[in-house]
């Protein structure tokens, strides 16, 4: 088993696992015209647990009102596993990152501690963070390992 997950994340190294077709690409500067970027969680690869920072650019809040962010672990089927907790958010520590509002820009992190929705810890593998801003989503790849 363990050397099929190796072989697994390998392959899926090399060709990519096309996962959304509205998922935004990060090119090689990071910021792109949305005006948010995910940055790698770290560390990866993680057993049981992982930050997940993300940068909110000021010409998100241009128009003065807060921005709607979701994060989102999805697993290699693309089947959703939890959303990872805030940390140092305005409403305090542990809340769902799902349709939370940040009402400043900068430098943000999330926290997951390698568990499901039901609080089961996930099998080793590979597993993508979705970060969702006002609808527009980037996504990046995590390994967990035991």
């Amino acid at each position: 088993m363990r050397r099929f997950i190796g072989v697994l994340i390998v392959l899926l190294s090399i060709v990519g696992l096309p996962f959304s077709a509205s998922a935004q690409q990060v090119g090689s500067t990071g910021k792109q015209d949305s005006g948010f970027y995910l940055e790698q969680n770290y560390p990866n690869p993680f057993n049981p647990e992982t930050r997940i920072p993300f940068v909110l650019f000021e010409d998100l809040f241009v128009d003065g009102r807060p921005v709607v962010v979701s994060l989102r672990i999805f697993n290699v089927l693309q089947q959703y596993i939890t959303s990872p907790t805030a940390l140092n958010h305005p409403r305090g520590d542990g809340i769902q990152v799902l349709d939370l509002e940040y009402p400043h820009p900068g430098r943000f992190e999330a926290y997951w501690d390698g568990r499901d929705e039901r609080g089961r810890h996930v099998a080793s593998g590979v597993y993508f963070v979705q970060l969702t801003v006002n609808g527009r989503s980037q996504i990046l790849r995590m390994y967990v390992t035991k």
